[in-house]
């Protein structure tokens, strides 16, 4: 008797037991859509964060081609410290703009340009520029020639530069390039308005060639090789591998010569780019030994992206080497870039002179504000064997 009463409660209950699964999912998927819709009623428009921000107005000010005035930060010429300026660009078509635009730094150096560019033709392949202005650097440093020169021996001079000329970039298959630049320059040297001595007050046409001459030039450079970098201005990965040729004719073929530059640049990313080593290499050689080189437009090194322990022009002479290395982290991978680096390099009077002897030396931490493509800021703090040298740039250091 007992035992079917526990089997008719079993059948009883068996149609409830196997329903609860189904009632469970209905309740839960009830569960959901209200919580759903509540979220639904308080949806916002995304907001980015801080970092976002700057980072996107930086890219809309500094590296996007902006329509009508922005701002401008870039070098007048080596040496002339803070630079501030302005430009206006109209565009003509879309992929074409003529930019006039004006630097101008604390040591009076003024550069006015007037630019008119046509980018990506030829199916993204070729790329247009001309330009012509006017540079005036007030008081650019020289120590003389060579790489034993002292600070005692500093002095300054001015230059004057008018210069029209035109540009070609062409991008081959894969990482391939080539560039084409054509101008005519023409300088006007004078006494420096610098604390130094003036140039002339302390060097002649032995120690610094040319002076006392303000030569005009048809300037001619050619430049190929691969670049696989995402962006010249700024890049965690790839590389450049590039080789240059320099003409310079003189009108009346007093100071004409030719130089060749090998360059390499190598990006290593390292745990998924949150650190990067990077290294550069660069010689310059003038290719002609009876060519007389201009004081002024010898290969140097000093500050800017070459021994920047050392300030800007600090060595002069017909051939250079430069080698440097940086260590760099991330702390935001849209905004800042941190870095320590090491730099080594010399200027020779002779070719076979451009060895690893008797290298110049320095050592520095660098903090760089960028963007995915560019760097607006670059500051470096380095030292070498004459003391702390700061470096304020508007560009990568390589």
């Amino acid at each position: 008797m007992i035992h079917r009463v526990v089997v008719a409660l079993a059948l009883a209950i068996m149609p409830a037991v196997a329903a609860l699964p189904a009632v469970a999912q209905e309740t839960r998927a009830e569960t959901i859509a209200q919580l759903q819709a509540a979220k639904a009623t308080k949806l916002a428009p995304y907001e980015p964060g801080t970092a976002e921000r700057i980072a996107n107005a930086v890219k809309r000010q500094f590296v996007e081609s902006p329509d009508g005035f922005y701002p401008y930060f870039d070098s007048v010429y080596s040496g002339g410290g803070f630079t501030l300026g302005a430009g206006y660009r109209t565009f003509y078509n879309d992929r074409s703009f003529v930019d006039v635009r004006g630097l101008y730094s604390v040591k009076s150096y003024k550069l006015i340009e007037v630019v008119t560019q046509s980018l990506g033709l030829a199916h993204g392949r070729i790329g247009l520029r001309a330009n012509g202005g006017y540079r005036d650097a007030t008081q650019v440093s020289y120590y003389g020639v060579g790489g034993d020169t002292t600070t005692d021996g500093k002095s300054n001079y001015r230059m004057q530069q008018s210069f029209i000329g035109g540009t070609l970039n062409a991008h081959g298959p894969g990482a391939l390039f080539l560039d084409v630049n054509g101008s005519y320059e023409d300088f006007t040297l004078d006494e420096g308005t610098g604390s130094s001595p003036t140039i002339g007050a302390i060097y002649t046409s032995a120690t610094a060639p040319g002076l006392g001459e303000s030569p005009a030039f048809l300037h001619t450079t050619v430049t190929g090789g691969i670049d696989w970098r995402p962006s010249p201005g700024y890049a965690r990965r790839g590389g450049l591998y590039a080789l240059s040729y320099e003409s310079y004719l003189d009108s009346d073929e007093t100071h004409s010569f030719d130089t060749l530059k090998a360059e390499i640049v190598q990006h290593v990313p390292i745990l998924r780019e949150n650190w990067v080593v990077s290294l550069h290499g660069a010689a310059v050689t003038t290719l002609d030994v009876d060519d007389d080189v201009p004081y002024f437009l010898m290969p140097s090194l000093g500050s800017g992206s070459t021994l920047r322990g050392y300030p800007s022009w600090r060595f002069r002479d017909r051939h250079s080497l430069l080698m440097s290395g940086e260590w760099r982290w991330i702390p935001s991978r849209l905004l800042i870039d941190m870095a320590i680096f090491y730099d080594a390099g010399k200027v020779a009077g002779r070719r076979e002179d451009l060895n690893f002897k008797d290298l110049k030396h320095d050592w520095g931490v660098g903090f760089r504000l960028h963007t995915p493509s560019a760097t607006p800021l670059r500051i470096d703090v380095a030292r070498g064997s004459e003391g702390v040298n700061i470096v304020f740039s508007g560009g990568a250091a390589f």
